[in-house]
């Protein structure tokens, strides 16, 4: 996972599956609990940079580079 971008569109793919029944409801719970710990991560950075006045470019939400 690179960026976001790549973080949505795998969670998206996985909710394909789940409701194709072709993963488990525990696989699917540990994905998007992992996911969820990604995003809260950068939802600190972010905090962080403004509590600080910063902006520091935070590359995981930079746009999918082609």
């Amino acid at each position: 996972m690179q960026n976001i971008t790549e973080l949505r569109e795998s969670l998206l793919a996985n909710y394909v599956q789940i409701k194709a029944g072709k993963m488990g409801l525990n696989t699917a719970k540990e994905l998007s609990n992992h996911a969820g710990k990604i995003i809260n991560s950068l939802k600190v950075e972010l905090e962080y940079n403004q509590m600080l006045g910063i902006k520091n470019k935070i590359e995981f939400l930079e746009p999918k580079k082609d």
